[in-house]
């Protein structure tokens, strides 16, 4: 018995991943494994640091955000009155924090969502590096 031939899906521009909906993707993606949870870490993690970079929030700005998620809690972050500089961006990052209270349950829940914070800050940090070396600085 031989199987068709595995191949990879065809790529996604920023475009695309910037037009994610990226609140779903919390949602579906804390609460459940496997292919939910492969899309959030996947595609809403690059989608997610694609618009924050085009706000022009910086990754440690990111970082320290999975921090006070890791430590009082998305529902807790979800409530600051600036979670990352830049109005937008806080408009922004809001909504993905609010979504993800709603199905974040308990620490593993906050866990799962500062590790997804994480991610989008190294994918951030990376279209900075990339950026900064395609330009020569």
């Amino acid at each position: 018995m031989t199987s068709a031939p595995q191949t990879s899906p065809p790529g996604r521009t920023d475009d695309e991943l910037a037009q994610s909906d990226i609140p779903a993707m919390l949602r579906y993606g804390l609460s459940f494994t496997g292919p939910h949870r492969t899309a959030l870490f996947g595609d809403g993690a690059v989608g997610a640091a694609v618009l924050l970079d085009r706000l022009g929030v910086q990754p440690r700005a990111v970082a320290f955000l999975a921090k006070v998620v890791r430590g009082g809690g998305v529902r807790y972050a979800a409530e600051l009155r600036e979670p990352v500089p830049g109005d937008e961006a806080v408009s922004l990052v809001r909504a993905w924090l609010e979504s993800a209270a709603t199905a974040a349950d308990g620490l593993d829940g906050d866990e799962q969502a500062a590790r997804w914070l994480e991610a989008v800050a190294e994918l951030l940090s990376l279209r900075h590096i990339h950026r900064s070396r395609a330009a020569g600085k």
